[in-house]
């Protein structure tokens, strides 16, 4: 199979992130009570050893799985400082509170606050596919950017070839920042099939 996409299949692509993520953000800011707004998303393919060139230092890398409907993973890549921000709304600050290092609290905070948007946006993709669909709990750990065997270990697949979709996420003034989702090619492409055929149903009824 060839490891680019179509223009279409970008498309498609592109259209079913707005809108899962779409909903996701509207999970999260219930979660922070403030504004969460994400950008239209940006989709690309990229080898696996260029998924973390938006970041720098460390970061907190979440990864859910698939369990029913579809096959392959879920990816969501964050700065320290977001997470620290994130976690400091859930628990009824302002937003301020981030001195310190990352603590067992704030992975625990992103993993609940991932698995909430990210069973968001399994619903979302469950009506858009016509597929039931269900997500493992997530798994997270802290990355050093630079060093590329722990991000390996983390992040070990047989996949090179990742469609990248980055966007642009802003809560209130805390945060400014890229969120990254990563799909293997061939799942990207079993999800474009799967929402053509679902088109293709809709026009006929």
């Amino acid at each position: 199979m060839d490891n680019f996409l179509t223009t279409e299949q970008i498309d498609i692509i592109g259209e079913i992130a707005n809108i899962s993520m779409g909903n996701s953000a509207t999970t999260l800011s219930m979660m922070v009570n403030k504004k969460v707004d994400i950008t239209t998303p940006n989709v690309q393919v990229v080898n696996r050893s260029a998924t973390l060139d938006d970041y720098h230092n460390t970061c907190i890398f979440v990864q859910i799985h698939y369990v029913k409907g579809l096959e392959g993973n879920n990816v969501l890549i964050l700065k320290d400082h977001d997470v620290m921000v994130m976690t400091d709304l859930m628990m009824g600050g302002d937003g301020t509170n981030t001195s310190g290092e990352i603590s067992e609290l704030h992975l625990s905070a992103a993993s609940e606050a991932m698995n909430q948007m990210m069973g968001t946006s399994a619903t979302s993709l469950s009506s858009m596919l016509g597929v039931g669909t269900d997500i493992s709990t997530p798994v997270v750990n802290q990355i050093d950017v630079e060093s590329v065997k722990l991000f390996e270990k983390m992040f070990e697949t047989p996949y090179e070839k990742f469609v990248k979709i980055s966007f642009r996420m802003t809560i209130g003034d805390l945060i400014d920042s890229v969120m990254v989702q990563l799909y293997p090619i061939e799942f990207a492409v079993d999800m474009c099939k799967k929402f053509s055929e679902r088109k293709e149903v809709e026009k006929k009824d």
